[in-house]
């Protein structure tokens, strides 16, 4: 099967693909991709932490930092950590609705990446909600519904970066 990124496989074949054990497959990376999002929102990747390992790190390289200098620094670091991983936990729920959706006979390509899309957003923003509730009980970690929504956008962006990258120029449907 070609990269499912690339063009939609037919019904058949996708069936084929994703029988069986092969359906663990479908799911493994954003297993893989929520469990790590689950052990970045602990007590050791809090704020307080990450500063007490990066700070000493990137002064051996740069010299002093001003506090003032390093709390933005650091937290640029931070907010650009959740627009990254959580584009990457939307690439796989998008990966996984790109196969899981591939299955159903009569989709047009259209409708298949839309619903794809929307649905991998979707279950970004779920996951991003939940890891930001979750933060409300760790005495060191703030949950924020900003943070959620930083983190579907980063999704939307991987999304949009998918359509630019393999979709823009399929006129086929």
């Amino acid at each position: 099967m070609r990269s499912i990124f690339r063009e939609k496989p037919d019904s058949a074949e996708a069936r084929r693909a994703t029988a069986g054990w092969r359906k663990v497959w479908v799911c493994f990376p954003v297993a893989i991709a929520v469990t790590v999002i689950a052990l970045e929102s602990t007590d050791t990747f809090s704020a307080q932490h990450t500063d007490e390992g990066l700070r000493p790190f990137f002064e051996r390289i740069f010299g002093h930092i001003n506090d003032h200098v390093w709390w933005w620094g650091h937290h640029l670091f931070r907010k650009s950590g959740h627009f990254a991983g959580y584009g990457l936990v939307c690439l796989t729920f998008l990966r996984a609705w790109l196969l899981t959706l591939a299955c159903r006979v009569g989709m047009s390509l259209h409708g298949w990446r839309w619903r794809s899309v929307g649905l991998g957003i979707a279950c970004t923003f779920a996951v991003a909600s939940a890891d930001e509730w979750h933060q409300t009980f760790i005495p060191s970690r703030t949950g924020a519904f900003a943070d959620v929504v930083l983190d579907t956008f980063g999704g939307s962006v991987m999304c949009l970066m998918v359509w630019f990258l393999f979709w823009r120029q399929s006129v086929k449907t």
